[in-house]
């Protein structure tokens, strides 16, 4: 049963730790809690747990990439995470939104450790909302037991909008590194 517990962890971890195109953790938690006898309770934790460790992880790799960036895009970052800093409300009730938010986290925590911004609470807040969505997930799997997952799996997988979703995310996250923060920030 340990060895269970482990090998979902790793799996979680390993997908969170994909910088882009992982098949979303709740579908993975689904699929255990439909395929084993593991209690939900503890999938969604662990699932929790090793989804926000690899998007920590993830966003320390990012973080060490940021050094050799050019200046000019070091700059800009630099000015982003300033204000970030400086609207503190506004940061906060972002983080809200993002922790309960369906949207591909990747990214987000590509462009955090970019940024160089405080990850705890960033992971936090993720990892709260992320109990809370897994939950939902889980428990709604529940109820499908007798529906095909697989080809709801397979769809999640290779939905031209779940894929077009992660390459304009991709493409955001670039832009946005190139944008020069400071300038526009002081204009206002």
């Amino acid at each position: 049963m340990m060895a269970d517990y482990l090998i979902f962890f790793m799996i979680v971890l390993g997908v969170n730790l994909m910088p882009a195109f992982g098949p979303p953790t709740w579908s993975i938690i689904v699929l255990y809690g439909l395929n084993t006898k593991l209690p939900v309770p503890a999938l969604v934790l662990i699932g929790a747990l090793a989804a926000a460790s690899g998007r920590f992880l993830l966003a320390h790799g990012f973080r060490l990439l940021a050094g050799r960036l050019p200046e000019k895009m070091k700059r800009n970052l630099a000015a982003a995470r300033e204000a970030l800093g400086q609207r503190k409300r506004n940061a906060i009730l972002g983080l809200g939104l993002f922790a309960l938010s369906p949207v591909p986290s990747a990214q987000l925590f590509e462009a955090a450790g970019l940024t160089r911004v405080s990850l705890l609470p960033f992971t936090a807040a993720f990892f709260v909302g992320r109990v809370v969505s897994y939950s939902i997930y889980a428990v709604s799997a529940q109820h499908i037991r007798e529906s095909s997952i697989g080809d709801a799996f397979r769809r999640s997988l290779t939905n031209p909008l779940g894929i077009a979703l992660q390459l304009a995310m991709l493409g955001l996250l670039v832009a946005l590194s190139q944008i020069d923060w400071e300038k526009h920030l002081r204009r206002k």
